[in-house]
């Protein structure tokens, strides 16, 4: 008489004891995990801002007057070494304005929206206690986290692409479409100045990969969004606190703060590509290990919310 067959969880099988036709790699989406994200509050709100803030800043050109740059900062080319200052030229023409929009939120503006879609992701499943539903339905916790990280990044980068779309067609409105004027001197033709922009919108994101890499590390963390999306806000300003520390010397080199300005290199008349190099090598150096750590860290998690 043979032996009854043992189930699979009892064999020791690889395979999933689950109905038939059940295949990991088909649960949860992106176009699912992307529509439940879209259809949030906070994300709506987030591309309301954004798309809002260029049209704040022509009221203000309109009731300020021509951009003064004495009292602006500017964007350091190669890391920080040279100063621009935007402002300066902000009215010249809509991708003047475009690259301004940029310049006056790439230090903290955009970083909001990428340490709230990362950060928010699995730290919200948890506090509504709809994660441990999401991993029993089952999908493996590595596709999780994998569905969630690529949407948080994608929702990441509409964000900084939604912003110079809207300066670009405001300022086409309000100022016209023209040459990207230089404050150094100079002008770039408008068939190169998309482009450029292009350039600039990717240096932005890919720097701040950091910033996506901690608040998706302690969105693993903590059943607390707000948690995690404020220490990682928080972090990223400790970063530029530090970089303006100049008794560091060389050691500002290796904070992603120090060549967060670098996409300057992209708006001369000889495109620089040096400090968007190094500054890209220390940001996905520092994201690539944050996300193994949210990675490793919550395929060994206790998931009790």
């Amino acid at each position: 008489m043979s032996a009854p067959v043992q189930p699979p969880e009892v064999r020791g099988d690889t395979a999933h004891p689950e109905a038939a036709g059940y295949r990991a790699g088909r649960t949860l989406p992106l176009r699912v995990e992307a529509m439940r994200q879209l259809r949030r509050r906070r994300t709506l709100l987030m591309g309301g801002i954004l798309a809002a803030l260029p049209f704040i800043l022509i009221i203000a050109f309109a009731i300020g007057g021509t951009p003064d740059g004495e009292d602006g900062g500017g964007g350091g080319g190669g890391g920080g070494g040279g100063r621009i200052n935007l402002m300066d030229v902000a009215t010249e023409s809509a991708a003047n304005f475009a690259a301004t929009s940029l310049f006056v939120s790439a230090g903290f503006l955009l970083v909001v929206p990428v340490a709230l879609f990362c950060g928010d992701t699995v730290a919200s499943e948890a506090s509504w206690s709809s994660l441990r539903y999401l991993l029993a339905a089952p999908v493996p916790r590595v596709r999780l986290l994998w569905s969630k990280l690529v949407v948080a990044l994608g929702f990441s980068l509409a964000a900084m692409v939604l912003l110079p779309l809207v300066a670009l067609v405001a300022g086409t409105a309000a100022y016209g479409w023209g040459p990207l004027k230089l404050p150094t001197g100079g002008a770039l033709s408008a068939g190169d100045t998309v482009p450029r922009l292009a350039i600039v919108v990717a240096f932005i994101f890919v720097s701040q990969l950091v910033t996506a890499g901690l608040a998706f590390w302690l969105s693993t963390k903590t059943d607390a969004p707000l948690g995690a999306v404020g220490g990682a806000v928080g972090l990223t300003i400790v970063g530029n606190v530090l970089d303006a520390v100049t008794a560091l010397g060389s050691w500002r080199d290796f904070l992603p703060a120090h060549w967060q300005f670098a996409w300057a290199d992209a708006l001369q008349p000889q495109l620089e590509w040096g400090g968007m190099i190094k500054g890209t090598a220390v940001s996905v150096t520092y994201a690539l290990i944050l996300f193994a750590l949210a990675f490793r860290g919550f395929s060994r998690k206790d998931i009790v919310s």
